[in-house]
């Protein structure tokens, strides 16, 4: 056994955490590269925070123009899934930010997903970065037009301080252990999450 306390400053803390879903809409299904990939990455993220106790939110860029928050998203959570419209490329920049529930605006660490990664995700991150949130970015959850422009806005992100994660990664931070019921749902989360990208 350890003597000395781990450091866990790079783990991320269940109660101290939040999920954004950044601008995961109708108009970008035929626009992002890997959309569909995308969309069952973060419908995995939110079902495993579901049963963590991890609260999660959405923003819509532009909803008027670009739709809504995708079916494949807003089903993945049990009850009606706390969202905001917004034009700022930095979602915790805009009006409807404060509207949300306390639990994601005051949390300490940000699990981001969406799209896309070198626009609204890059601003959210660093908004959220200068604001001292740690900000975790998911990188097998995040897209853009370009495979080159999400591959550029991951790795610079990651310079400017924020943590490059995957979404199986942030959900056994939030577990830290083996043998609950928890653990149960979300290994059989996985195995399911698993046979659905084989098919």
């Amino acid at each position: 056994m350890l003597t000395d306390a781990p450091d866990h400053s790079a783990l991320l803390d269940r109660t101290r955490s939040a999920v954004l879903v950044i601008d995961v809409q109708d108009a970008f299904a035929s626009y992002v590269s890997g959309f569909d990939e995308l969309v069952q990455q973060v419908a995995l993220l939110l079902r495993g925070a579901a049963i963590l106790g991890v609260p999660v939110a959405a923003s819509e860029q532009y909803p008027q123009g670009l739709g809504s928050t995708v079916p494949g998203v807003t089903e993945a959570v049990d009850d009606e899934l706390p969202s905001f419209g917004k034009v700022e490329f930095a979602a915790c920049s805009a009006p409807g930010w404060q509207q949300l529930p306390a639990a994601v605006r005051d949390a300490e660490q940000f699990v981001l997903v969406g799209i896309e990664a070198h626009v609204c995700v890059r601003h959210t991150a660093l908004a959220l970065l200068q604001a001292g949130r740690d900000v975790h970015v998911c990188a097998d959850a995040v897209g853009s037009a370009k495979p080159l422009h999400r591959d550029i806005a991951v790795r610079g992100l990651a310079r400017a301080g924020a943590r490059e994660t995957t979404v199986e990664q942030a959900l056994f931070d939030w577990l830290r252990a083996a043998g609950s019921d928890e653990f149960r749902q979300l290994q059989q989360l996985l195995v399911s999450n698993q046979r659905a990208t084989s098919d």
